[in-house]
């Protein structure tokens, strides 16, 4: 029986989810989801916030919005959704300096919850977070390595005496990103795993379709050795593509936040992703089919979507994936993309 893991977009916690969740119980921000979020056998999540009741919002450039939530109830929200690993490299983390980057970076490890894409230096943010999935109760286990990068906001970016977020340019043909991604990944392959995750929090908000560069480097990374690359960023979905059998989701929507929904892009609408795969027990695995659950955000906390959303968004993604080739078979409310035949 193959493991399932899955894999959601931006989780925003600050705001008005910190503001509702001191008043409801822990782990009412994730709906009538958690039950299905707590069945599968692991967890990637971007961060979209930092965790702490400290620091003061960043001035040093203008910064329109700040996110961060208070640890006390936002990890142990994290904890009973079963969260595996949280990405970090965002335009998010140092939104209350680095004092409060800190504070997420001492919760999240308190937590033994992995984590990478920031740190104290660059070389801390291109540690990979990695995490055995399965364990003593499962008939097989899996070692999963995911590294995190981001092209948002220079300003956020590390260096080897700052801390901040592995920044990079989307770009194939810039040497520093070459680099940058390949040390990465070096250390991820150095941790034996089965399965390699990039997930990138990349490009600009409310953007429906990768650009063509995007979708370079996203073969570009399969091509140098990465299972699934997990996106981010643009507060709506994008399509999917599978090269060399590998599933490129470019873009996996909003999972939680406060942010004012627009009426035709919808971006309160998208999909918990989870990966069915399974170990060959040669330090690789098989990867079998990419399973859509719709999603939809109401009253600060993310749900199973009704009838008219979840049909709204398979119709959305098939369209959005049509131009790469990618075909969905309908499975209850949501989706199934097969991976054996490619």
């Amino acid at each position: 029986m193959p493991l399932r893991i899955g894999f959601t977009g931006d989780v925003m916690l600050g705001r008005l989810v910190d503001d509702r969740q001191r008043r409801r119980s822990v782990d009412a921000v994730w709906g009538n989801v958690l039950e299905r979020l707590r069945a599968i056998d692991g967890l990637v999540i971007n961060l979209e916030c930092c965790l702490s009741t400290r620091g003061r919002e960043w001035r040093r450039t203008h910064r329109p919005f700040h996110f961060r939530a208070d640890p006390d109830w936002a990890v142990p929200a994290l904890e009973r959704a079963g969260v595996d690993v949280c990405a970090l490299a965002n335009n998010h983390v140092l939104d209350y300096e680095e004092v409060a980057l800190r504070d997420t970076l001492m919760s999240l490890d308190e937590a033994d919850i992995a984590r990478t894409g920031a740190g104290e230096t660059i070389d801390e943010a291109l540690d990979p977070a990695v995490r055995t999935i399965g364990g003593p109760d499962e008939p097989i286990e899996l070692d999963l390595a995911v590294v995190s990068f981001t092209d948002n906001t220079p300003e956020y970016a590390a260096d080897e005496n700052a801390p901040g977020t592995a920044r990079i340019e989307i770009d194939i043909d810039d040497a520093e990103t070459r680099r940058r991604v390949r040390e990465a990944l070096r250390r991820a392959r150095e941790t034996n795993p089965d399965l390699v995750v990039a997930s990138l929090h990349w490009g600009p908000n409310m953007v429906t379709e990768p650009p063509e560069s995007f979708r370079a480097f996203g073969r570009w990374l399969v091509d140098e050795g990465v299972d699934v690359v997990h996106g981010h960023s643009a507060h709506v979905f994008q399509g999917i593509e599978v090269h060399d059998g590998r599933p490129i989701v470019y873009d996996a929507g909003d999972f939680v936040d406060d942010y004012a929904v627009d009426d035709a892009l919808h971006n309160d609408r998208s999909f918990l992703f989870v990966l069915a795969v399974t170990p060959d027990g040669d330090g690789g695995c098989r990867l079998r089919e990419l399973r859509l659950h719709p999603t939809e955000i109401d009253g600060y906390a993310v749900h199973e979507a009704g009838p008219a959303a979840a049909a709204w968004s398979r119709e959305r993604m098939r369209e959005l994936s049509e131009p790469f080739g990618t075909e969905f078979e309908r499975s209850g409310a949501g989706l199934v993309l097969s991976l054996e035949d490619e």
